[in-house]
């Protein structure tokens, strides 16, 4: 016999008001502490606040290029940045395409249209609500120059076949690599099979500045470019100042380098412990009758930003909605709708082509085309927003977590089994 749920009066598997989950928005889902404050006291204690001259910001880029293995890392001050500076170093042409995912966030999109190219959105695969390639082949045209993938949830995007398309098509490959900090694909660190990768250190990720971001390539002309934008065109090297092309100060402080370094030192263990836990929870959902537990890829190895299932609507005889309320009841911390919960397409900005002014330049002839956004191009996006569950995962997280969790998924879907 199933138990009372607490949305019908009975006592929830968790009280969230005495025993909160850890989050990445404070110190219970956070691992700082005197390694930070030792750095920053040194940077403090040296006056020396800027990067050139300081040696936090430079040391850090040096031990995140050696963990992710790529030759460059250049610090910048946010994940969009990153982005940003990521499309500016292709220097592609006004009204260009780029091609990127329905679902994510819109630093993925920004730096597109900050250079005054057009994105071009594809559908996902709704199992794991990564950019599907088929959708990505369809959507190319004569004036497709890149592809912006993104590894969502910590999961890397199927990379072979965003790869091979890529070649096939002589398109640039840049990995948003904001939520997928050591996650790897077939073997690769994520950001070192396209051309240009990109993290963010913002509150909210395997390790964290608060905010910030970087770059790393492995190819010489792409990383001289990237370093030159983000430093508004200077020549560290002591030449005249002579831009030769348009730059922006995208520059890291000391002060969020040594918080970047101390981080990134902690990076292996933190992801070992994220590992530990949602594989425990990945384990258990599979037990369980009418949950359908995260889709991994073979490929893939995962860094577990955010948890995400699915249930068998069919088998439980509920919809998601009335899923997501019972185990809301039950103070699980699971929610639908990432990012807003709709195809990014529909936002204004671009279903109005309104990114500068009440013009719509870039779409505008004789610059690009006028891309008709519609919602009902993208289904897999749509009801992947309306029946994926996820909740943010960190190392905060224990193993008497994932059995609140376990014990409130299976409650619920036993009760719906039971109707």
């Amino acid at each position: 016999m199933s138990q009372r749920l607490a949305l019908h009066g009975g006592p929830p598997t968790r009280d969230t008001a005495t025993n909160p989950w850890a989050t990445t928005g404070n110190i219970s889902g956070r691992d700082m502490g005197h390694e930070e404050i030792e750095l920053l006291t040194e940077v403090i204690h040296s006056g020396m606040l800027f990067r050139y001259g300081g040696h936090m910001v430079s040391d850090f880029e040096r031990e995140y290029g050696q963990f992710a293995g790529a030759k460059y890392c250049q610090a910048v001050t946010s994940g969009t940045a990153a982005l940003h500076t990521a499309v500016a170093a292709l220097q592609l042409e006004v009204g260009d395409e780029i091609i990127t995912t329905n679902i994510t966030d819109m630093g993925t999109v920004i730096g597109i249209l900050m250079q005054n190219h057009i994105p071009i959105f594809a559908d996902v695969d709704r199992r794991t609500m990564l950019i599907d390639p088929t959708q990505v082949e369809a959507a190319i045209t004569d004036r497709t120059r890149a592809v912006i993938v993104v590894h969502l949830f910590g999961q890397p995007a199927p990379m072979d076949e965003i790869m091979r398309i890529a070649q096939e098509h002589n398109l640039y490959v840049i990995e948003d690599c904001a939520q997928s900090h050591g996650a790897k694909w077939d073997g690769h660190n994520v950001g070192t099979i396209g051309h240009i990768g990109c993290f963010s250190l913002q509150q909210s990720k395997q390790i964290t500045t608060g905010d910030g971001g970087m770059v790393i390539t492995n190819d010489d002309e792409v990383a001289a470019r990237c370093r030159s934008f983000q430093d508004k065109c200077y020549d560290r090297s002591g030449a005249p100042r002579n831009p030769w092309h348009l730059g922006i100060n995208y520059r890291m402080n000391e002060l969020t380098g040594a918080v970047a370094l101390a981080q990134t030192r902690k990076l292996p263990r933190l992801l070992q412990r994220r590992r530990r836990t949602a594989e425990l929870l990945l384990h258990n959902v599979q037990q369980i009758e009418g949950i359908v537990p995260p889709y991994v890829y073979p490929q893939a190895t995962h860094s577990w930003w955010k948890f995400s299932f699915q249930i068998d609507q069919e088998l439980l005889g509920c919809t998601a909605q009335e899923f997501g309320q019972a185990i809301a009841a039950e103070g699980l911390p699971f929610g639908t709708g990432y990012a807003g919960g709709v195809p990014m397409c529909t936002y204004a900005l671009f279903a109005q082509h309104h990114a500068y002014g009440s013009g719509h330049f870039p779409w505008e002839p004789p610059y690009g085309r006028m891309v008709e956004y519609k919602a009902e191009d993208y289904p897999e996006t749509i009801w992947a927003q309306q029946n994926v569950f996820f909740a943010s995962w960190n190392e905060g997280y224990t193993e008497e977590d994932v059995e609140d969790i376990t014990r409130g998924l299976a409650k619920v879907a036993a009760y719906y089994r039971g109707m």
